[in-house]
């Protein structure tokens, strides 16, 4: 896997998300860093289907317990914290101290709460302690995740984190970009393939997504943990 660097915070730049049309967010992104440091269009876009009729305009997530994996600058997660949600934005530790500089921007604006933390895909000890710190002891709602699948090491852990940290009514929303370099679609089936030994998986359709923030080579997945059938 690549060594990400380090998020250099005396280089941010800004942009402004509305949430809703009532609420608007300052992302920072820094100039250096890696591919966590920016807002890709996969995030904007799931950003943007929390806010419509599939959750109410957002209402659906007040109150919710909101992880998001591979955060980045935070913003899917941000923006279910402005809509209500009790968010737990989560990456290598280099990206949460940008996380933490989002948050400390817009904490004004959030009617939710959210925090930052480390989760490194796959370790035990950090998914626990995650876990306990988003449910305290309750379900988690939601998992969110855009655009993570990039390096071919990371594909396993990353489901295995899902389902570690899903409960049997958790939804897990997984939205990403189709992308011809290097094996970027051979992974990305790869990782659905394998989530599929464990979750239910179909595509959230275009007429479902916002009218302006949509693309057909973005995609939006959910995923509902396999049911045990009945004894």
């Amino acid at each position: 896997m690549a060594v990400s660097r380090s998020v250099d915070l005396e280089k941010l730049y800004s942009r402004t998300i509305d949430v809703n049309d009532n609420t608007e967010l300052t992302l920072y992104q820094s100039e250096i860093g890696d591919v966590g440091c920016v807002v890709w269009d996969a995030a904007l876009v799931l950003s943007k289907y929390l806010q419509t009729q599939d959750f109410d305009k957002g209402e659906k997530l007040k109150g919710k317990t909101v992880l998001e994996l591979g955060a980045g600058t935070g913003v899917v997660g941000l923006v279910a914290a402005a809509l209500g949600a009790h968010s737990v934005i989560t990456d290598l530790p280099q990206f949460v101290p940008l996380m933490q500089h989002n948050i400390s921007a817009n904490a004004k604006v959030l009617s939710g709460t959210c925090q930052a933390t480390t989760l490194t895909w796959g370790n035990d000890l950090e998914i626990q302690s995650v876990v306990k710190q988003v449910a305290c002891s309750e379900m988690i709602d939601y998992v969110l995740v855009a655009d993570c699948v990039y390096y071919e090491e990371s594909i396993e852990p990353l489901v295995e984190t899902i389902k570690s940290v899903s409960c049997p009514r958790t939804i897990i929303f997984c939205c990403y970009e189709d992308r011809d370099l290097g094996n970027k679609t051979v992974m990305q089936n790869t990782f659905f393939k394998m989530a599929q030994n464990f979750f239910d998986v179909s595509e959230i359709p275009q007429s479902s997504q916002d009218v302006q923030y949509r693309s057909p080579d973005i995609h939006i997945m959910k995923m509902m943990p396999k049911q045990e059938p009945a004894s």
